[in-house]
């Protein structure tokens, strides 16, 4: 055993070791901070996207229920000049 090692001073390589460690450590956090900021920006993106897609789709519901309405409209209206036709022969 080294003397340094046994009164609690570390070698030069132990210490170079341990920097290392701590660079790759450093390394790791920063790619998770990158990787968690790139997932919260597409999680942003994609709840706009979500609200942009159900306000067109209430638009389309509310679109599809006045073209019911006006089939409905015409519909019975056809039927009242049928029925005045067959009145007429």
């Amino acid at each position: 055993m080294d003397i340094n090692t046994t009164n609690g001073a570390i070698s030069a390589d132990e210490f170079q070791a341990l920097e290392q460690k701590v660079l790759r450590a450093v390394e790791v956090v920063r790619r998770e901070r990158e990787a968690r900021a790139a997932a919260e920006a597409e999680v942003a993106a994609l709840r706009e996207q979500l609200t942009a897609l159900t306000v067109a789709s209430n638009h389309a519901q509310t679109q599809i229920a006045t073209l019911n309405q006006e089939r409905d409209a015409v519909r019975i209206r056809v039927e009242k000049m049928l029925q005045q036709m067959d009145e007429l022969v």
